[in-house]
């Protein structure tokens, strides 16, 4: 059976020759509002009336309008405008498939973590400052603020592929790991904690991480309540969107040293404007929005998508689905 393919992704070239081997005997239609950037909302396209399989970020209207759509593979790993209860259920309805990329993400982002959390132990980015400023040489404080992961808690704020292939990556260090998220069924690497055990969970934290992705549920979660809640000293990190963390509350737990530094990927607004308080915060450090970054991101999108594109066509199941 040949497919109608729609794309509003603009791949490398390398990806993109990759795309169209993959999808060869059938038409693969690029739509003229292609963007390289998955934070940039697409915009209606009436040419996706003509396919049955999109790539990239669809119109959320659009996709509701056009019936004949039977699957749809978003280019990221977060999908929160695709988040709402009206598109899950008419696409429900309509038999349509909704996957995203989060596989592809997910072991850039958890090394992202893991280098992090290993900087902070072994005091790098204190180091650097100081290399990079008045390089005064703090033989003793560098010592002995020097911690180690092993043996240590962290508690992880969702557990999808970024949680479970950080855990993969902390394995070697017998951390202590405990996740929580929607569906309490056990996992082998971590205890999974309900919301009612977060506050006791957050007390024994060393390291609290942050993967939760921008929805209604999640806006705002990390509040002045639950960072009172961290054991003093704790670390924090967030990979995952700037929105679910009152950055207010932050500040005041980074300044008064209830946290004892803070590492974010996310923040909120983005790009962080240059004025902001959490530029100057007591250790905390930033990075661009980059976890999730990769130099074979875009052949690895469109690897991912052929991947499942096979398994569409025999009828088997597709990985990363959202519906």
């Amino acid at each position: 059976m040949s497919h109608t393919i729609w794309t509003n992704t603009k791949l490398a070239d390398a990806a993109a020759r990759q795309l169209l081997a993959g999808t060869a005997g059938h038409r693969l239609m690029l739509s003229s509002a292609a963007s390289a950037s998955v934070l940039t909302a697409g915009r209606s396209d009436p040419e996706l009336a003509q396919a049955d399989i999109a790539f990239g970020q669809p119109d959320v209207e659009d996709c509701l309008r056009y019936r004949n759509l039977r699957w749809i593979e978003l280019s990221s790993a977060g999908y929160t405008r695709y988040d709402r209860e009206d598109l899950k259920e008419a696409l429900r309805a309509h038999g349509t498939i909704l996957t995203n990329a989060s596989t592809v993400f997910a072991d850039s982002c958890a090394q992202h973590l893991l280098a992090m959390m290993l900087s902070f132990g072994r005091q790098l980015p204190q180091s650097w400052r100081d290399q990079f400023t008045d390089r005064s040489w703090h033989y003793a404080e560098r010592r002995y603020d020097s911690r180690l992961l092993t043996g240590q808690t962290a508690v992880l704020l969702g557990y999808g592929a970024i949680g479970r292939r950080l855990a993969e990556l902390l394995a070697p260090f017998r951390m202590r790991l405990l996740a929580l998220r929607r569906q309490s069924r056990s996992e082998a690497a971590v205890r999974v904690i309900s919301p009612e055990n977060l506050s006791s969970a957050l007390a024994e934290a060393d390291h609290v991480i942050n993967i939760l992705p921008d929805n209604e549920d999640t806006r705002g979660f990390v509040n002045a309540r639950r960072l009172s809640c961290c054991k003093r000293g704790a670390r924090f990190y967030n990979v995952g969107r700037g929105t679910t963390v009152d950055q207010g509350a932050l500040l005041e737990a980074l300044h008064s040293g209830r946290l004892n530094a803070a590492y974010l990927d996310v923040t909120d607004p983005e790009p962080l404007p240059p004025e902001h308080p959490l530029w100057t915060a007591p250790n905390c450090f930033i990075t661009p929005h980059t976890a999730g970054g990769r130099h074979d991101q875009d052949e690895a999108l469109a690897a991912h998508f052929l991947r499942n594109f096979t398994a569409f066509q025999r009828g088997e199941p597709l990985i990363d689905r959202i519906v």
